[in-house]
């Protein structure tokens, strides 16, 4: 009879700790799978604002650029309409990286790389235009780099 209690004992004993380390595997698996999603969707994402940002700098230089050479002109009129639908783009992108991104520091860096690129159609001339091309690549330069490691 104690053998009898001392199986059926083990065997419930075996049955809650298979049970328990069951559930405690797949919690793992399951954060495991959730990282990696979200691993993947901060990749995209910082790819997709990287890619929109550069093209809004683009279109920031074009603007500049015919709006000296051919002040208001249609050439230069549609150049102005490009990098608002440019700027649009890489504003919805930027908040992609505002949601999908839990680092303050990385979203402020974003939105930096935004704004630098926002302001260059204001330049005054050839020199500042550069500096201020220049100023946003590399401000999209530093995102870039923090944002890295954080999808390794």
């Amino acid at each position: 009879m104690d053998a009898a209690l001392i199986a059926v004992a083990g065997t419930l004993l075996g049955v809650i700790f298979t049970h328990w380390f069951q559930a405690r595997t797949t919690e793992r698996t399951a954060a495991l799978a959730r990282n990696e999603q979200l691993r993947q969707e901060r990749i995209e994402t910082y790819s997709a604002f990287a890619g929109a940002v550069v093209d809004y700098r683009h279109s920031q230089n074009d603007r500049w650029f015919r709006a000296r050479s051919h002040p208001g002109s249609e050439e230069a009129e549609e150049s102005r309409h490009a990098s608002y639908r440019q700027r649009t783009a890489a504003r919805q992108a930027l908040f992609r990286v505002q949601l999908v991104c839990d680092d303050p520091e990385i979203r402020r860096l974003a939105e930096a790389a935004f704004v630098e690129s926002h302001c260059m159609h204001e330049a005054v001339d050839e020199t500042d235009r550069a500096l201020r091309s220049e100023q946003a690549k590399e401000a999209l330069a530093v995102f870039i780099a923090a944002a890295a490691p954080g999808v390794r």
